[in-house]
């Protein structure tokens, strides 16, 4: 396994196509605006609209860390750019890209799942900023695989299920408040209807998601085997 092993988002990728189809598109609607009759002034106008969306993408772009993923022999080094966590091997439970069920089958979700083995390591190994963009983020993760028992009829059960306590206590009888005890109770949520604590859409990933999962076992294997050596 190599010392390290850094995994570049498909979102960081053509910043300066973005940037350079924003730029000429803003050229295009300026020469738009001095030469075409008042009749088409609104061609100038979709143009100006497009080309500044396409120069935000790519400034959105530009903010992303130059890699989401730093894969060392110790751990696992998740990057946004709201803050990053860390995920030390022995800590890992299980890696898999999660299912749920549609229709009368299970369809894979565009992302990988991963249960931890102990949530107080992790809890302080997150930054608060990117455990509330997840909490934001995620949520649609809550519609999946409702329990059976749960009268919706209403249709209050849903919102009542995107809102997370502010008191955590873990097997260690460490307690936990505020921003951290929602996530850690959002993880436990997610563990008892997916199977799993931590999501990372695929899209953070530089291939297809199963295919980093065969990544991260073959490493967290290596890791594992060099240990007992």
């Amino acid at each position: 396994m190599q010392d390290m092993i850094e995994i570049r988002s498909q979102a960081k990728r053509n910043i300066l196509v973005s940037a350079l189809l924003g730029i000429v598109g803003l050229c295009l609607a300026g020469i738009s605006f001095s030469i075409l009759p008042k009749s088409l002034f609104l061609v100038g106008i979709f143009l100006t609209c497009g080309s500044l969306v396409t120069l935000l993408i790519a400034w959105v772009k530009y903010r992303e860390p130059a890699f989401s993923f730093l894969i060392s022999r110790t751990s696992i080094l998740y990057q946004h750019r709201h803050g990053k966590w860390q995920l030390d091997w022995h800590n890992i439970q299980r890696i898999d890209v999660p299912n749920v069920t549609q229709g009368l089958g299970r369809t894979p979700l565009d992302m990988i799942g991963i249960k931890i083995k102990d949530y107080s390591v992790f809890l302080n190994n997150i930054s608060p900023r990117l455990m509330t963009n997840i909490l934001m983020e995620q949520r649609s993760l809550l519609f999946h695989e409702l329990p059976k028992s749960e009268d919706c009829s209403s249709g209050n059960c849903y919102s009542d299920d995107m809102l997370e306590g502010d008191y955590f206590k873990d097997d260690k009888d460490i307690e936990y408040k505020g921003i951290q005890a929602m996530f850690a109770n959002r993880m436990l949520k997610l563990r008892q209807r997916l199977g799993y604590d931590l999501f990372v859409a695929g899209s953070e990933l530089d291939r297809p998601e199963r295919e980093f999962v065969d990544l991260l076992r073959q490493c967290q294997y290596r890791v594992f085997r060099s240990a007992t050596k």
